[in-house]
């Protein structure tokens, strides 16, 4: 009986690699043929699962998103919800580090392709609609209307990540200055310690 071949598995596997491809190396250079040769695959099996690089590029987003949503704890207050969406934007350990680097890749590579920034600008747009809509959750209590203080937020964390990829700031005072800034958007101080993060995660 032939075996049966787990397709997403398979371009799970080649998301994969174009992801490691991007963090060591960028995106601007890469081929189809330099992720089936980080794979361990041909360029055949590539082409198969994915007619171009960006459109591999896009479905990786995907993964990338899916391992994201995976690490959030579903928490009924607002403002820990959100800080815990934000803190997995910060390269606080090896994943997100890794995830660090291919985000600043593919922004520098969505700038001369039209179908990756358009993703990538539907991705931003969702997530401060989230992020804004957990700040009105909690009756507005900021001096920042809602979608102006979910813009800085996302703003500011992507700042401290590359802040901390390139080693001009520490993991604490990136998670100090996110938290300085929260108290702005919601309008007040924590009212409870964040969550515990999980085991060898620095928050």
């Amino acid at each position: 009986m032939p075996k049966q071949v787990d397709h997403h598995e398979r371009r799970t596997l080649l998301a994969d690699a174009l992801l490691r491809v991007a963090a060591r190396d960028g995106l601007m250079d890469v081929s189809l043929r330099h992720v089936a040769t980080e794979a361990g695959v041909t360029a055949g099996m590539v082409q198969h699962y994915f007619r171009t690089k960006d459109e591999m590029m896009i479905f990786a987003l995907d993964v990338v998103a899916a391992r994201v949503q995976a690490r959030l704890a579903d928490d009924p207050d607002p403002r820990r919800l959100v800080r815990s969406l934000l803190v997995q934007l910060l390269p606080l350990d090896a994943d997100r580090e890794l995830e660090g680097r291919v985000a600043v890749a593919y922004h520098a590579y969505a700038a001369t392709r039209p179908d990756v920034a358009a993703r990538l600008e539907q991705d931003t747009r969702g997530m401060r609609a989230a992020v804004a809509d957990r700040i009105r959750a909690v009756g507005h209590a900021g001096p920042l209307e809602p979608d102006i203080a979910a813009t800085g937020l996302l703003a500011l964390v992507e700042g401290l990540a590359v802040h901390v990829l390139g080693g001009h700031l520490d993991g604490d005072t990136a998670l100090a200055t996110l938290d300085g800034h929260l108290d702005v958007a919601f309008g007040t101080p924590a009212s409870t310690p964040p969550p515990a993060a999980p085991s060898g995660s620095r928050a």
